[in-house]
């Protein structure tokens, strides 16, 4: 699988470098090129520094042969621009957005964006731990 991730904080490093461990072509974008000090010590895959959100930055990346786009920013608003630049001008045929504000996660969701909430999985997470 050819996977595109927008974003080296933590779980962007993380997932790059599991991903990369199952043999998977893994680019991983970032704005900063400190972020990629987060990348694990064997990393074989590509970290490029630039923004997700510009079109040549991305085909940089290889988003015209990506299977898969993950955008895992901390910036909801910028998660949203690049998985519909990723989505709809690049085709890639399966995009996933991170973001944390609840009710934008539901709106993107009934428009076809594939999404998942940090802020809604903790939240069931902590309450199911609860055990009431």
């Amino acid at each position: 699988m050819n996977v595109v991730i927008m974003g080296c904080g933590r779980v962007g490093a993380r997932l790059a470098g599991s991903l990369d461990t199952k043999n998977h072509k893994v680019t991983i974008l970032d704005t900063n090129s400190y972020s990629f000090s987060r990348l694990p010590p064997g990393y074989k895959g590509t970290a490029l520094v630039g923004n997700g959100l510009d079109e040549e930055a991305l085909k940089k990346a290889g988003i015209e042969q990506a299977d898969v786009f993950i955008a895992i920013t901390q910036g909801d608003n910028r998660n949203i621009m690049a998985t519909q630049i990723a989505k709809y001008i690049f085709n890639v045929p399966r995009v996933i957005c991170r973001i944390y504000d609840p009710l934008r996660h539901e709106l993107y969701q009934t428009l076809g964006i594939e999404t998942f909430s940090p802020t809604i999985i903790f939240a069931d997470l902590l309450e199911k731990n609860l055990g009431e």
